[in-house]
């Protein structure tokens, strides 16, 4: 189901904001204590606003933020700043690399993870899916951030000194498999928001989400 804004939707935050990243923030005893551990995905082609909503939700409810696009060899970075896609081959190590690292933030204490990730295409995403298989306490969910063409093209040329150009971002939306109905309905754990509106508006439809998320752990309902 695709999220728009709607300000009668929102619900009061679970978490409160954090009060530092680093250090984390002492325990709050009146938080109440999950059933498990959550990492969350957040998706979609290069301009959506990953970094940007990532960043805001850690902040919002103290969790890990990995920050996808850090962690692609060397190879991968000059291959797009060629101009040059990557294939399949050129993201399965990131892909692995981005599910081992949530993990070890989980097992090092973090009480959830935020990670940006294109995760252009189902089976991507699948790589990812597989990280309960590590760690059965944990749920994976992905916040795909839906925007067209026009306003992707317009926020890459917008930033200053980053190595994606238009022709990349034509390259992701060409190789994009938005997750479907099939896909939603059937795995559950994938929530679609629509970015043509504010970032604030986006950031409150993000954070819903997250909030529903985990009332829905602490009520017994991981999905």
């Amino acid at each position: 189901m695709l999220q728009t804004f709607d300000q009668s939707r929102q619900s009061p935050l679970l978490y409160g904001p954090a009060t530092t990243m680093t250090p984390a923030p002492r325990p709050n005893t009146s938080i109440p204590k999950l059933n498990h551990h959550h990492i969350f995905i957040v998706t979609g082609p290069a301009g959506c606003g990953k970094s940007t909503v990532a960043k805001f939700l850690a902040e919002q409810f103290s969790l890990c933020y990995i920050e996808g696009d850090e962690y692609h060899p060397l190879a991968n970075i000059e291959k797009m700043k060629a101009g040059d896609p990557l294939n399949d081959t050129d993201r399965w190590d990131w892909l692995i690399a981005l599910r081992e690292q949530a993990l070890a933030a989980l097992d090092q204490g973090a009480k959830g993870v935020v990670v940006t990730c294109s995760a252009l295409k189902k089976k991507y995403r699948d790589v990812i899916r597989l990280a309960p298989l590590y760690d059965t306490d944990v749920v994976v969910h992905f916040i795909y951030l839906r925007a067209s063409e026009a306003t992707l093209l317009a926020r890459v040329k917008a930033r200053q000194g980053h190595y994606m150009k238009d022709s990349m971002v034509r390259s992701q939306i060409n190789s994009l498999e938005e997750p479907d109905e099939k896909e939603r309905d059937r795995l559950k754990d994938v929530h679609c928001i629509d970015v043509s509106g504010t970032m604030a508006e986006v950031q409150k439809l993000s954070m819903a989400v997250v909030n529903e998320v985990l009332a829905g752990d602490m009520a017994g309902n991981s999905s």
